[in-house]
Formats: C-alpha cells, structure tokens, sequence
C-alpha cells in the first residue's frame, strides 16, 4: 500500500497545552547514558539528512506496515480518506513525533509520550506547524500506568526497547496501557553478529548514519525474548516479521530474516 506523505491539515486547530506526568521515582527503564545520548540530537528530529536519517528511511515502511495491519484488524478500509478515525494511539517513546503525525493525518487520535523534555518539546512545536492536535506527554510509561487510568486501542513501542532497562518490565507497561481487544506494535534489533556488524559497527563507526554509542550490543533483544515477555504481559504474540535494509537504494522491505530488525504484533 501507498503511505501518505506528511501534509499539513486542521489548519487553525488549537493545540493542548504540553502535559507533563507527575513526577514520581517509577523511572526504572530510563537509562541515564541513553539519555544523555539522545538529549544531544533532540533538536535534529525533523532534518532527513541528519543523525535521525536511518529513522526517515524506515518510517515508510513502518508506516505501511502498521497501517495495513491495524485496517485490517479493525476492518478499516485503507484507502478510505481518514481510516484510523477515531483509533487511540499510544506512541512510547515517540521521540520528536515521526510516527504520530501521519498516523494523525490518517484520523488517529494520538498521544504521544517520551521520557526526554526536548524530545516533547519539539515534537510539539513541529506538530503546531503541521497544523496537528496530538497529545505530547513528558514522562515514563512507568509514571503514564500509575497515573492515568487510560487504556488504548493500539500502542506502538517502534525501535525503543533497545535503549532502555528492566525490558522485561517495560513490556509488562505498554501491555498494561492497551485495552481489551487491543493490538500492539514493537520493533527491535536481534541479538546477532550480523546486527552487531551492520547496526553498530557498520551504522556507527564506518558508514556514520548513527552517531557512536547509540546502540549497545547487550540491550538487542532476540525474537524468543520478546515474544516470552510479551506472554508474561498477557499478550498474544504473532510471529515476528523481519525487516531488511537495501543500503544501495536506501529502501526497506519486510522478510523472514530476523537476524538484525524485526516487528512483532501481539493483541489482547
């Protein structure tokens, strides 16, 4: 299926105000290094050619993939003008906002959380000059399960779990956070030589897509991992789906190899 471009629309909608969650010890996943890395290029989320670059390569078929599947687990029509309409979306760690705005664009209603401050804050100074309302939240999912008593028809956790601690926990809380009949999105990097090669030594130190030290090799996640703590969670896995990069045409595609990006989907 096609994925929309970003595009500005709801011109002239008003915006609510930047939320914060209180402030509470529960931030058990935030690892202080991997904050510390990212807090350096938050303002660089929205320059396609800067050190978020590998991200504005894969959000095409991230999107496409996360589209077509909640369209057919909700019996949308993807070609419809607005087919997430009404859908609650739950984006954690959604960084400066790749993923929310189209998926605004496509009718979701979107709340976006992050445990960095800048990352909020330019999430939502970008999404006012798109003309979006999405709800930004500056906080952990640990401090969004404690207070908030909201659940959400889908909940996205895209290229996160590799950067934080207690990964076993932090799945247990973005299952929490999904409502009955609910569908989960989670991708990750495997624990391999090959993702070692190409997701470190490759991405960081030769080719320089990623800045040094964005990723360690020991918080990768293998596909038995993820898919035994997402039971643990009371969640149904589906098999994981592989995703490959083609670095000479700079494209994604979806496959059975596993050995370096992977998606899986688990529903409620």
């Amino acid at each position: 299926m096609n994925v929309l471009p970003l595009r500005p629309f709801m011109l002239g909608v008003k915006m609510k105000k930047n939320k914060i969650l209180p402030e509470t010890s529960l931030r058990e996943s935030v690892d202080p290094d991997e904050m510390a890395s990212f807090l350096r290029m938050a303002d660089d989320w929205w320059d396609p050619e800067g050190p978020f670059k590998p991200l504005h390569v894969m959000n095409g078929a991230r999107l496409e993939l996360i589209i077509e599947n909640l369209c057919e687990f909700f019996h949308r029509d993807p070609k419809g003008n607005l087919p997430l309409k009404g859908l609650q979306i739950l984006d954690i760690g959604c960084g400066g906002g790749l993923l929310c705005e189209p998926l605004t664009q496509l009718g979701a209603i979107m709340t976006g959380v992050d445990a960095l401050e800048r990352n909020i804050k330019t999430a939502e100074i970008h999404s006012k000059k798109m003309g979006l309302n999405i709800n930004y939240l500056h906080g952990t999912i640990e401090e969004l399960v404690l207070s908030s008593d909201m659940k959400y028809d889908v909940v996205l956790n895209m290229e996160v779990i590799e950067h934080v601690n207690n990964q076993a926990e932090f799945i247990k809380n973005c299952g929490a956070m999904l409502s009955e009949g609910g569908i989960l999105f989670c991708s990750t990097i495997n624990r391999t030589f090959k993702a070692f090669t190409f997701a470190i030594l490759g991405a960081e130190y030769i080719l320089r897509w990623l800045p040094k030290g964005t990723h360690q090799y020991n918080k990768f996640v293998t596909p038995d991992e993820i898919q035994r703590w997402l039971k643990d969670a009371g969640l149904l896995p589906r098999p994981c789906i592989g995703m490959t990069l083609n670095p000479l045409k700079n494209i994604w595609s979806f496959s059975e190899d596993l050995r370096i990006n992977y998606i899986t989907i688990a529903t409620k």
